[in-house]
């Protein structure tokens, strides 16, 4: 029977799905049943702390077990239960120009004898698997971030927690904001998507959402706030991402340095919308910054369910030999695709059918002219 080496391993912000993904590669590697149809023998590996894990896994460093990890499904049998990462994650970039580690990591792999690499991750973790694909690893991704914002599949694991999260604060908030007649704003992560705060607002029942792909007016924010005071608003909530920003301007930063994938830290949009519509409206407004919180917290039953498909999936894609491609879910469907069509091409919010840009708010039409009218109108029955 053949045998195979898999190392798996997670990098990026951590978030909730991330466990149940790993423990079904476990699983599913390691089912005996499989192992005879399948003809191969599987060995699993967790990589500690994402790519870093790879650059320090040196067989002979005394210290390897602080990188590498022998799995099996009584290691993982309670692990998609938990948020996070077991194995921890980073955000180290082997081929960052200001220190190029990438061979490094190519010789870890061929000296831990590894035959595959499943990495589990977004875009930036995504793009490092497509460059050790090109250079001839065995790789598979996974597709793991709470902005939604990768290409070619439906879903990433850790946003339907992430959103999870914004209903319970939003609600939360609710109690306070309409005892003393206030208006909270509320930023979320995201960057350059603004899936969360779209989806987390539409499900809070937000009363304005501001996104990245659309530069709003604070002109237009304050117009809102006061037409909807007038009709009898006592308090609102107006969800921000961290990439929105008003018209003719730049994305507020917290922090110009970047990180290893050329990234600056977002932050402070939320202040500073509060802080004009107080001034522009004379109505009391506060700030809270979800941050961390949207990563945090046990996985719930969708990210618990697709961790097991993209983890099942994954294996099935090792013992096919169609490496250089990422578990996908499209259409209803478990997929896969090249990570070469994932790389550098963001999933944005579609402004023409995702967003209402008069009412700054999400879509008030989903059918629209796509159905015919099968009834007579009112004005004909009554003729």
């Amino acid at each position: 029977m053949k045998r195979m080496r898999i190392g798996v391993l997670t990098g990026g912000g951590d978030c909730a799905g991330l466990n149940p993904a790993i423990k079904w590669v476990v699983k599913s590697a390691l089912d005996e049943r499989l192992a005879g149809e399948r003809g191969i023998q599987f060995e699993v590996f967790g990589i500690r702390d994402g790519w870093s894990g790879l650059i320090h896994a040196d067989p002979q460093n005394p210290d390897i077990k602080g990188y590498v990890v022998p799995l099996d499904q009584d290691i993982v049998r309670t692990w998609d239960r938990y948020g996070g990462t077991m194995l921890g994650t980073s955000r180290t970039n082997p081929y960052n120009p200001k220190n190029d580690q990438s061979k490094l990591v190519l010789e870890n792999i061929k000296r831990l004898a590894l035959d595959a690499i499943i990495a589990i991750g977004g875009d930036d973790t995504l793009s490092v698997a497509q460059k050790l694909s090109e250079a001839g690893v065995n790789i598979i991704g996974i597709p793991k971030t709470i902005d939604k914002d990768l290409p070619e599949t439906d879903y990433t694991l850790g946003f339907e927690t992430a959103l999870n999260v914004i209903i319970e604060e939003v609600d939360r908030l609710r109690t306070t904001a309409g005892s003393h007649k206030r208006i909270f704003v509320v930023e979320t992560m995201g960057r350059e998507a603004g899936w969360l705060a779209l989806e987390g607002g539409e499900a809070a029942g937000a009363f304005i959402i501001l996104i990245p792909e659309f530069d709003f007016s604070i002109e237009k924010v304050n117009q809102l706030v006061t037409e909807g005071r007038r009709a009898g608003n006592r308090y609102d909530i107006i969800i921000v991402s961290e990439g929105a920003k008003p018209q003719g301007a730049v994305e507020f930063v917290k922090d110009e340095t970047m990180d290893s994938f050329g990234h600056k830290c977002l932050g402070g949009i939320g202040e500073f919308v509060a802080a004009e519509i107080e001034h522009g409206t004379g109505l009391e407004c506060r700030t809270v910054v979800l941050s961390h919180l949207q990563r945090g917290g046990a996985p719930g039953a969708f990210d618990r369910r697709m961790g097991r498909y993209f983890g099942i999936a994954a294996v099935d894609l090792i013992v096919a030999g169609q490496f250089g491609r990422m578990v996908c879910f499209k259409h209803g469907n478990i997929t896969a695709c090249p990570l070469s069509e994932i790389v550098g091409k963001p999933h944005l919010v579609d402004v023409r059918t995702d967003y209402d840009a008069d009412r700054y708010n999400g879509r008030r039409t989903i059918l629209g002219g796509k159905l015919e009218c099968t009834e007579p109108t009112l004005a004909k029955s009554i003729d």
